[in-house]
């Protein structure tokens, strides 16, 4: 069953050894040249199973990679079927107008914020931080009080101990957060408020360069 589809892959929910798992099939790009497109579609398979195997060694929860088929470029993985991605769990929350939304995500945002600097501790570059790449998996059946966050999707990510490159992924989840959930631009801050407290000096020169990061797309936008 197709799940979803994105630029680089389609996401199927199937099976594996008679265990429910999610199937990550890579796209046959057909501008490349057929040999460079199957060498570059490898190489990110690989980087991102690397970059899995580096958070699980971390203590970094990621889904468990169960195969990886290089031939027809498929990754077979753990499946959290009553998870929420962190886009839905918010927007649930705005939507509703619930009391205590402030302060639950405020939770999320914070347990995003730690999840990013651990990732950065690691020199894990993820590439793609959205809402979308969290999962929010609860620890009982339906009950979103308590739950662990999962960070997904690492198909453009890479192992890089250069602040710029760190600051460039934070830039990424703030555009993002601002496009998505720009009726909560205070979230953006929270996130970055809990990542500074993983690894108070490490994380202080990739604000530094985040803000540099940020200046120049400010500067791209206003000349156009």
């Amino acid at each position: 069953m197709l799940l979803s589809q994105g630029a680089e892959a389609k996401i199927y929910v199937g099976d594996y050894k008679g265990k429910q798992c999610l199937i990550k099939e890579r796209f046959i790009k057909k501008y490349r040249h057929p040999d460079l497109d199957k060498q570059i579609t490898k190489e990110r398979m690989r980087a991102e199973s690397k970059a899995i195997k580096r958070c699980t060694e971390s203590g970094i929860l990621t889904p468990e990679i169960f195969y990886v088929d290089f031939e027809d470029r498929k990754i077979f993985m753990q499946y959290f079927s009553g998870s929420l991605t962190s886009k839905q769990y918010i927007n649930e929350y705005l939507s509703n107008g619930l009391s205590e939304s402030e302060e639950k995500l405020y939770k999320l945002c914070v347990g995003i914020g730690e999840l990013i600097g651990k990732l950065h501790k690691n020199n894990i570059i993820h590439g793609d931080l959205t809402t979308s790449n969290f999962l929010v998996n609860p620890k009982s059946k339906d009950n979103f009080d308590e739950y662990e966050l999962i960070v997904i999707d690492f198909g453009l990510s890479y192992y890089s101990q250069s602040a710029e490159d760190k600051a460039v992924d934070i830039y990424v989840l703030e555009r993002a957060l601002l496009s998505t959930h720009s009726n909560s631009p205070q979230m953006f801050n929270q996130v970055l408020d809990a990542y500074e407290t993983v690894d108070e000096k490490s994380c202080r020169e990739v604000i530094t360069k985040f803000e540099e990061v940020r200046a120049r797309g400010r500067k791209r936008t206003m000349i156009g």
